[in-house]
């Protein structure tokens, strides 16, 4: 027998990665290795699950076990990679066990940025990155700083993760204050006008936003926490969460030697710097391009499986729209690439708003788009009229 693909990391991408192999060859030896209890979920869940009254169990839809008969696959739950040897074809786990693989592939994630805080409750600000961080969180929720069920959360950042967390507390009837030192929501994301939507729509249900300003300390101060801010006000609140943003987990591919830039380095085949190790998901830079979103790696997945399974295949992005998770304000984006050069091209009704991003030589050419509202219904349409990223 061959030795196998060794797959680290079991989020969406790795498990995406597996089946999309299994679809081209039923017989290579798999090996997947994941740090948390390799249960199979979808990551983006996390942040809207309190809606839908979801627990941390009732979010694996299969666990590891199940996962493993599935793809015909060796899965090694709570255990990690201690180090790559690259010249051999080895990683040495957290086991001791040293396994000889044939191709390995990175799918290692990313983790949430967290601000350089001060005070004596910085241990208590908590974030939600996976499954296990959203049973603490939950938890957190349940049993406050005075053992009673939490009322008001301050969240850190207000981008995508922020916002959407900012709406799904309130089915909890939680008042989140959301600080960004930026002037808006998804300032990064959104034209204005949308962001003005998606801001009065959560400011109805009960969320309220701090902008041009964060928090720079978390003190305890009897049951409650108290946050001071960079204008040295301060305010209360019985949970922090920081949700500034992601940064690739690019560790263990520097240990093998690949490349590193924002994420790890690789070409349109996956590949990294480093013969046979390739790499794949939110850790994954492809040709300049960082897309933390599932549509990218599943394309990711699908070309990758044909390479390793002996077919080259380039990796392609068409246009990718992006569902902002906040029914308070249903709202899809489809960026343009980083750096474009162009302007918003907005028109607005009572009942949606509808955002171009137009090209500024080709004022006809439209290279991004979102949409809000019932306008939302047009996502692929819209898609279908926007260039492809790569």
């Amino acid at each position: 027998m061959s030795d196998p693909i060794v797959i680290v990391g079991a989020g969406l991408a790795g498990y995406n990665l597996a089946r999309e192999l299994r679809k081209l060859d039923a017989e290579v030896p798999l090996v997947i290795i994941s740090r948390d209890a390799a249960g199979f979920y979808s990551k983006p869940m996390l942040s809207n699950a309190l809606a839908g009254k979801k627990t941390a169990t009732s979010l694996v839809m299969k666990p590891a076990e199940k996962m493993a008969d599935e793809l015909k696959a060796r899965v090694l739950p709570r255990t990690r990679v201690d180090g790559v040897d690259a010249a051999a074809r080895t990683v040495t786990l957290s086991s001791g066990e040293v396994l000889t693989y044939r191709d390995l592939v990175l799918a290692l994630g990313a983790d949430q940025i967290r601000l350089p805080l001060t005070g004596d409750a910085v241990d208590t600000v908590v974030s939600v990155n996976d499954l296990d961080d959203f049973a603490a969180f939950v938890d957190a929720l349940d049993k406050g700083p005075a053992g009673q069920p939490v009322k008001r959360v301050a969240i850190l950042g207000a981008g995508l993760i922020g916002c959407e967390f900012a709406n799904d507390l309130l089915h909890r009837d939680i008042q989140a204050t959301v600080f960004d030192i930026a002037d808006r929501p998804l300032a990064r994301l959104l034209p204005e006008a949308a962001s003005a939507r998606l801001q009065q729509a959560l400011e109805t249900g009960g969320a309220a936003f701090r902008f041009g300003t964060s928090v720079t300390a978390v003190h305890r101060a009897g049951d409650v926490l108290q946050l001071t801010l960079s204008d040295g006000s301060t305010l209360d609140a019985d949970l922090v969460v920081s949700a500034i943003g992601l940064k690739p987990r690019t560790e263990l591919a520097a240990q093998a030697g690949a490349e590193i830039a924002r994420g790890v380095r690789v070409n349109r085949e996956m590949a990294t710097s480093v013969p046979h190790v390739h790499a794949l998901g939110d850790c994954a830079e492809v040709e300049s391009l960082l897309l933390p979103y599932v549509m990218p790696l599943m394309q990711q997945a699908r070309a990758l499986a044909a390479t390793l399974t002996g077919k080259r295949t380039a990796v392609s992005y068409p246009a990718m729209p992006v569902v902002v998770k906040t029914p308070a304000c249903p709202t899809v984006v489809c960026p343009p690439a980083a750096g474009t050069e162009g302007h918003w091209q907005v028109t607005e009704t009572e009942e949606s708003l509808e955002a171009r991003f137009v090209s500024a030589s080709e004022p006809e050419r439209m290279l991004g788009f979102v949409l809000q509202g019932k306008a939302t219904a047009q996502r692929q349409a819209w898609a279908a009229q926007t260039p492809a990223l790569l």
